[in-house]
């Protein structure tokens, strides 16, 4: 569901900036509006005003909702684990061997002392 309401979501934002686009500029903010043009006759710019508003609605009740259903599912989670305390270590004792990658490219330690060359 939450897929279907994301689709309408993201037509909505399309039909509402081509619909903005639309729109006669009345204060010339850029200096590039005014005069005639496409859209001039005063019935369109109702049209195209009340249009906007809907898509506005739209828009705002899509948003809403999709923030609803994302934090629908979510339950509060504590940091502190209560449940069961942590496994406690004894200290000084290294580590159990892994096996892993790290162990596998240690160097083999030197011995303490020289020792006498064995024949076999």
């Amino acid at each position: 569901m939450q897929t279907v309401i994301i689709v309408i979501h993201l037509m909505i934002v399309a039909t509402l900036i081509g619909v903005v686009l639309l729109q006669r500029s009345e204060g010339g903010g850029l200096g590039i509006g005014g005069g005639g043009g496409f859209m001039s006759s005063r019935g369109t710019t109702n049209l195209l005003t009340r249009t906007t508003a809907i898509l506005a609605a739209g828009f705002f009740a899509t948003s809403l909702f999709l923030s609803w259903w994302a934090s629908y599912e979510r339950k509060p989670v504590s940091i502190i684990n209560t449940t069961s305390p942590a496994p406690i270590s004894q200290p000084g004792t290294p580590p159990a061997p892994s096996g892993g990658l790290l162990d596998s490219l240690k160097k083999p330690e030197a011995p303490a002392a020289p020792q006498a060359p064995q024949s076999k």
